[in-house]
């Protein structure tokens, strides 16, 4: 740590950061820290049991499902990433952190967002063909194809994402170490920096523009041809019932880019408060891994089906 100028303290190198929370709210930190702890559980328990019944249902082992338990997987690493520390920041006071800790929070927080975008868009792409194309669908989306698809949306989001941190990591001299936040985001901690942030600023942009702006436009695209093929069907039974196999995605989707692009904006343009901001953007991480096993829950009759039977089971075996 070093001093530069005569007013201003720097720091060079640091090995430490100190995360806050959220700022202007910390009194009341502890109580926050138990709805978040609910969003946490129910992820995580959502998540794990969507995995299992899909991995044991044979009939759901069918691309959409299979994209979902990657997506479920990915949920689940959402919350791994960013709830240990931050309910330790909201219960017990532990704010510091190790800056390589940050980055690499930083890391897998930007990645897992960028896998669930892919995800999503594989999803959309699943529907566009088991609509558009229904007699090709299985010669199309073949195990083979699946693999290579999760493969790519992996390799183009470790390989996007995995230069932020390498960008923070060549910054030395940062006026503050004090991140306002419940984790560790990117513009968060480039706003620390004493030097010229412009590659960081940009790349994180190109970032966000390549992985959810690319997803985005697709997912749009293929809803366009679905619709639009749903629409030419001739009878109204036969349209609902293909527009009822795409609702799910579409709540998961509208949910995850909504708040997306909201937190987004917000923390590079936007005027809201901070807290506010951080509120939000808390909530955008841990709110969709929650939901997504609820909403396919509901919206699938197989899962519910099977959801049942093991609540049955066990009211049986009391």
């Amino acid at each position: 740590m070093s001093l530069v100028g005569s007013t201003n303290m720097s720091y060079l190198n640091p090995k430490t950061v100190i995360l806050i929370g959220i700022p202007g709210l910390q009194h009341v930190q502890f109580w926050i820290g138990f709805p978040f702890f609910s969003l946490c559980l129910v992820a995580l328990l959502g998540n794990v049991v969507l995995i299992i019944i899909i991995a044991t249902e044979r009939s759901l082992h069918q691309p959409m499902y299979i994209f979902l338990a990657v997506l479920a997987a990915t949920d689940l690493g959402l919350c791994v990433a960013i709830a240990p520390k931050m309910l330790a920041i909201f219960w017990f006071g532990s704010y510091s952190m190790a800056f390589d800790a940050c980055l690499t929070q930083l890391f897998f927080i930007h990645a897992l967002q960028g896998m669930e975008s892919g995800i999503l868009l594989a999803m959309a792409f699943d529907r566009y063909i088991a609509i558009c194309d229904p007699l090709r669908h299985a010669s199309i989306l073949t195990p083979l194809f699946l693999v290579q698809m999760v493969l790519m949306v992996a390799i183009r989001t470790t390989v996007l994402v995995g230069i932020l941190p390498i960008l923070l990591k060549r910054l030395q001299i940062f006026q503050s170490v004090v991140i306002a936040h419940s984790y560790c985001e990117h513009m968060a901690v480039v706003k620390l920096a004493a030097e010229d942030v412009h590659i960081n600023k940009s790349y994180g942009l190109f970032v966000a523009f390549a992985i959810l702006g690319f997803d985005l436009i697709f997912v749009f695209i293929s809803y366009i041809f679905i619709f639009r093929a749903v629409s030419h069907l001739p009878q109204k039974e036969a349209r609902l019932k293909a527009f009822n196999t795409c609702t799910s995605h579409i709540v998961i989707f509208l949910e995850f880019y909504i708040l997306a692009f909201f937190s987004f904006f917000s923390h590079r343009f936007g005027h809201v408060s901070p807290y506010t901001h951080i509120f939000l953007s808390t909530i955008y991480l841990l709110v969709p891994p929650a939901l997504n096993p609820i909403v396919y829950g509901v919206k699938t009759t197989e899962i519910r089906n099977r959801v049942a039977q093991i609540c049955i089971l066990k009211h049986d075996s009391q």
